[in-house]
């Protein structure tokens, strides 16, 4: 009863955490379904000295980055099938006129390194707050600042070259 609940409560919001790494609906909904397995497998080891959504949002992420690993561990063969999926990428959560936008930014988030990437994800695209983010990072609210500084930089950097080369 109590695992319905939590279910309820976090699915939603692991499975847009997990398309944010993803970037395609069917790996996000295999991801959230490996969260969930974890969390049915390992409830007994909650302590209780952090929220529970900061305990279910280090999950996800942790998840998501193992998979998103061994995918570049994965044969160059898909390398191109997985590049094109992902610029071709619309979060289903966008509202139309802004999905160009967010195709861009979402390809471009690729290129930040996987601190970076989880920081931004998890304070831009789901609106955590910054001491939250802090939490499920394992880090000091000044190093999720910083973090969130330099993946802004580096975003500004590729969003400004992508739209000065005129690819889109």
């Amino acid at each position: 009863m109590a695992f319905q609940r939590l279910y309820a409560r976090y699915n939603v919001n692991v499975f847009n955490t997990a398309l944010g790494y993803m970037k395609n609906v069917e790996l996000a909904e295999e991801v959230t379904q490996d969260v969930f397995l974890a969390i049915f497998q390992k409830a007994d080891t909650f302590k209780g000295t952090s929220k529970v959504s900061t305990w279910v949002y280090r999950i996800v992420v942790n998840k998501s980055l193992n998979y998103l690993d061994k995918q570049s561990r994965r044969p160059t063969s898909d390398e191109a099938i997985d590049a094109h999926h992902k610029i071709d990428f619309n979060h289903p959560g966008v509202q139309l006129k802004n999905q160009e936008a967010s195709r861009h930014l979402f390809a471009a988030m690729d290129i930040l390194p996987p601190t970076q990437k989880t920081a931004f994800i998890l304070s831009y695209v789901e609106g955590l707050p910054q001491s939250e983010v802090a939490d499920v990072m394992q880090k000091s609210l000044k190093s999720v600042e910083s973090l969130l500084q330099r993946a802004k930089g580096n975003l500004r950097i590729k969003l400004n070259s992508f739209y000065s080369e005129g690819k889109c």
